[in-house]
């Protein structure tokens, strides 16, 4: 569960509107502007999502800023801003302690990869869970290391010390990591856990996925993680392949994004809090997630959440069509009916 800090920080949705209608005071006049705060994992997405919506609804501007699943999950309970965004589902305890009732919609599917820069090597290197979990412990310490050898038998591994790059605490893309680490390592169960602000034994922290890409780009022998979108975007990162539950090497495409869903399907309860991680099945990519907004079910202006629902529906429906093309994956059509219902209810 996560705790409070107890230290003061800035109510960054108020800020983001009072520098929006300071610099253009009569677009607030005229326009409802809705906020948002959250997970950088779906930012390149949502960035694009705001700026395609912005333009066909001048008379509603959305505004999201990437501040980390936890600040998210925490600015909407408090009932600060119009909705969060993030990968960690929000518990009872939460959702009864929050100021107002929240459901939790998922807009696409999305990947977390290993990223790595070994000089001579490629994309395509390969990584189980267990040596995943060794090399961010800090156990494995070399890319010759024969732990990472054995399932790399025809590349040459050079002796380079691993550079461990993490993202720093309260991020989603940490919780989607050790939530699968947690499942194929007793280990890392033990002295880290599922947790999206880790206790680190090794590495540096970058606090952005674009900081993390810079980092390892930059970085010789270094190794991250990353939303498959950001390298979809920056193809001159190498990006790894994980082994499954099935004990297949899996690369993360659409295709194998989509098999982990489907393989849990029967089993994701009607409020969508489900982990996607290590799922069954040959094709599975194991290092999946939904992506969830955090939505308050009242508002005080019916205009503001009539507004926030009518975003929603575009986004679960028109939206879809962008998000393969910026490295994300569209809500399965098994699934995107019943996401839409449940937005719905918010009119």
């Amino acid at each position: 569960m996560m705790k409070p800090t107890g230290r003061k920080v800035p109510c960054w949705p108020a800020l983001a509107l009072l520098m929006i209608c300071s610099s253009r005071p009569a677009m607030c006049q005229d326009t409802t502007t809705l906020v948002g705060s959250g997970s950088n994992v779906p930012s390149p997405l949502y960035s694009h999502w705001t700026e395609e919506y912005n333009k066909l609804s001048p008379k509603v501007q959305v505004r999201y800023m990437s501040t980390g699943t936890v600040k998210g999950i925490e600015d909407i309970s408090r009932g600060v801003g119009d909705f969060a965004a993030g990968e960690v589902p929000m518990s009872d305890e939460q959702l009864n302690a929050a100021k107002n009732p929240i459901l939790q919609i998922p807009t696409v599917l999305v990947a977390i990869v290993p990223i790595y820069h070994v000089s001579g090597v490629k994309s395509g290197l390969l990584f189980s869970g267990s040596v995943l979990a060794e090399i961010f412990l800090g156990d494995i310490k070399s890319w010759d290391d024969p732990r990472i050898k054995k399932i790399n038998s025809g590349e040459a591994l050079p002796h380079l010390d691993i550079a461990v790059v993490h993202r720093t605490e309260g991020k989603g893309s940490n919780y989607i990591l050790t939530d699968f680490l947690s499942k194929v390592s007793s280990k890392w169960r033990s002295e880290i856990g599922k947790t999206p602000s880790p206790a680190w034994p090794v590495g540096t922290a970058a606090n952005r996925g674009e900081d993390m890409m810079e980092k390892v780009k930059s970085t010789p022998g270094a190794i991250g993680y990353v939303e498959l979108g950001f390298t979809e975007n920056d193809k001159s990162v190498s990006v790894g392949l994980v082994q499954n539950s099935a004990g297949t090497f899996v690369n993360a495409t659409e295709a194998s994004i989509v098999a982990a869903y489907q393989s849990l399907e029967k089993s994701i309860p009607a409020d969508f809090r489900a982990s996607l991680t290590n799922a069954p099945g040959k094709d599975a990519y194991p290092l999946t997630s939904f992506t969830w907004l955090y939505v308050p079910v009242r508002s005080a202006d019916p205009e503001r959440s009539k507004a926030l629902a009518n975003y929603l529906e575009w986004a679960l429906t028109t939206g879809q069509q962008s998000a393969e093309k910026h490295g994300y994956t569209p809500l399965p059509a098994s699934l995107a009916p019943n996401v839409l219902a449940k937005a719905r209810a918010l009119h």
